[in-house]
Order: structure tokens, then C-alpha cells, then sequence
């Protein structure tokens, strides 16, 4: 048995070896393309490291973008989409899951079927909003498609159904109003889930491509993964200009995540415990 077991276990510590090693691989090469030449990138057979190591790709990334704009509104992005779904979803969440109100299970019903709806089918009316609202190239328009997640919604909710309704009745019977049940009593006992919202949330508002692209076609207004579109070219890239600023561009998600490790973690489990 002692045999079997530990042959289980090196054949798990293997698997995980390899996982990992395909995992980071592609974010190695990355690093190591960024301080090649143009040249090198395409001979044949490959080279995995770079000759000479330069910083050329990284001076000429900055010059071809503005990357102080395009830091700037990514951020902006983030805070004003986690700031949208942390209060919104919150009051959703709430609502679907202590009060009881009319229409309440059909308008849970049409959170649920959005969710099972690809985003890209919003796309269209949520532009045609815009278009008519003359926010085009603006903050505005970035984060409009954050302002309400169905996502947080159904997230948050799962997290109040986990609260004893004695709670609420207790706070009721102490004198406090509905609104007071929520913010001093509901509320501050979910900030572990709000937590996790708000790092996802902030994951996907910085990987967002297509809508950026789409809305705020200026590249001062746009974000960072839009802006790094730009620099694939229609017949021939340059990919460690590409690659270097790649790294520019995660340097945000790299800060984020060793300051918000934990809420990260706990994040997965608790979405997955849902």
C-alpha cells in the first residue's frame, strides 16, 4: 500500500509539474521575445534566447503608444465597474434573495437566462445607447456595460441566502428600517463575497477587447488591451514590439493580484462553492 501510495503521489506531483510548465511557458517566451530583435523572432529553427539583450522594442512600444492614457483609463475602467457592481449587485442581490416583492422570480429568471446568453449579442443595442446618448470616446462609455452584472447579481444573492433571515428579523425588531437592515447588518456580513466580486469583476473589465475597440475609437480614450490591438499589423507584425508591450500592459493585473492574493484565492472557492 505504502508502494501504491507513493506512486500515486509522484504521478501527481508530475502532472502538476507539467501543468505548470505549460502554464508559464507561454508567458517565458513572451518575456524572452520582448528583448529580441525582429530578425531572430522569425529564424529558423528558433532560438530561445535572445542574442543580445536590448530594450529597443521597449522604447519604440512607448513612442507608438500612449501608454500614461491608455494606464489611466484601464484603471478607471476597473475602479468605476467594481464600484457599479459592488453597489448595484449588492441592492440586487439583496432584494432577490430577502424581500419578497411582485414579479420577483421572473425577474430573476431573466438574470439567469442573460447569463446564459453570449455578451457579444449586447454588443449592438448597448452601442446604439451610446451612439444616441453622444458618449462615444468617453469613460462613460467604457464602463456603461458594467453598470449592472447579472454575474454579481446571482453571486451576491447566493451570498444572502447564506444569512440566517433571524438576522434580519432581530435588526427589524431593534428598530431598524429595511434600508438599515441592509447597509448596517446584511451587508458588512458578505465582504468576503463583495470581495470576490470585485476582483473578478476587475478581471474581466481589464481583459475586455471588443467593446473598447468598438465604442471609443480613439486610442487617448481607449484601454490597454485595445490599444495593443493596434500594433498587429494587417500584413506583418512586430512581435517583440508586441511582446514588450504585452509586459507593460500586465504590469496592472501583476500589481493587483500580489496585493489582492487572497481575495483571489478565496474568490475561486467561494464561486465554485456556489
Amino acid at each position: 500500500m505504502k508502494k501504491n501510495r507513493g506512486m500515486s503521489t509522484g504521478l501527481t506531483y508530475a502532472a502538476l509539474i507539467i501543468g505548470s510548465v505549460v502554464m508559464i511557458f507561454p508567458f517565458v517566451w513572451m518575456l524572452l521575445t520582448a528583448f529580441k530583435t525582429n530578425a531572430e523572432v522569425m529564424q529558423i529553427p528558433p532560438t530561445i534566447l535572445p542574442e543580445n539583450w536590448n530594450l529597443d522594442s521597449f522604447a519604440k512600444v512607448t513612442d507608438l503608444l500612449p501608454f500614461g492614457n491608455l494606464y489611466l483609463n484601464t484603471i478607471l475602467l476597473i475602479v468605476g465597474r467594481v464600484v457599479c457592481a459592488v453597489v448595484f449587485c449588492s441592492m440586487a442581490g439583496y432584494a432577490f434573495a430577502k424581500l419578497n416583492f411582485r414579479g420577483k422570480n421572473i425577474l430573476f429568471t431573466l438574470i439567469i437566462i442573460q447569463q446564459m446568453i453570449p455578451g457579444q449579442i449586447f454588443i449592438i443595442p448597448q452601442y446604439q445607447m451610446i451612439a444616441k446618448l453622444g458618449a462615444g470616446n468617453t469613460l462613460f462609455a467604457l464602463i456603461f456595460p458594467g453598470i449592472v452584472s447579472a454575474f454579481g447579481t446571482f453571486f451576491l444573492r447566493q451570498a444572502y441566502l447564506g444569512i440566517p433571515d433571524e438576522i434580519g428579523e432581530a435588526a427589524y425588531l431593534d428598530g431598524c428600517n429595511r434600508w438599515q437592515t441592509f447597509i448596517k447588518v446584511m451587508a458588512p456580513l458578505t465582504k468576503a463575497s463583495v470581495a470576490a466580486l470585485a476582483v473578478f469583476t476587475a478581471v474581466f473589465a481589464y481583459t475586455d477587447l471588443m467593446w473598447p475597440m468598438i465604442v471609443n475609437t480613439d486610442i487617448n480614450a481607449t484601454t490597454l488591451s485595445a490599444g495593443l490591438s493596434s500594433l498587429n499589423g494587417q500584413f506583418s507584425t512586430n512581435y517583440p514590439v508586441l511582446m514588450a508591450g504585452s509586459l507593460l500592459a500586465m504590469l496592472p493585473m501583476i500589481v493587483l493580484y500580489l496585493l489582492f492574493q487572497k481575495q483571489f484565492i478565496e474568490g475561486v472557492a467561494m464561486t465554485g462553492g456556489k
